[in-house]
């Protein structure tokens, strides 16, 4: 299913424009918008589906996290991130499930190590 009103949806169905970098039957990978590191990519799924839903999937989970390692290893040989934001506190921005792959350049910590938050 095609949402009108998610963005992931509008690159699937090529109504909004984006650099594809992969794609086939189930998976798109592009280019992100932001550019806050070198390498910025997207993996989603051509249906929609939640981050819940995507990450409880399966054979798509793996499939997506298959070529999320590729991508991540032609992009960044020195090292990269694979990422997925759940709900407003963990800045989950879209609705349409996804993974980041984000390299190109040292990432630094998640946190700080010590802080109210990390004991």
């Amino acid at each position: 299913m095609v949402s009108p009103y998610c963005t992931f949806c509008g690159i699937v169905s090529g109504r909004l424009p984006s650099r594809i970098r992969y794609q086939d039957d189930n998976i798109l990978a592009f280019h992100n918008q932001l550019d806050w590191v070198p390498t910025m990519l997207l993996v989603v799924p051509r249906r929609h589906v939640s981050q819940q839903e995507l990450w409880t999937s399966g054979d798509l989970l793996a499939a997506m996290g298959k070529l999320a390692v590729r991508l991540g290893e032609e992009s960044c040989p020195n090292g990269f991130r694979v990422l997925s934001n759940f709900g407003s506190d963990g800045l989950q921005t879209q609705p349409h499930g996804h993974l980041h792959i984000i390299g190109g350049a040292p990432l630094g910590l998640y946190l700080r190590q010590r802080g109210p938050y990390l004991h």
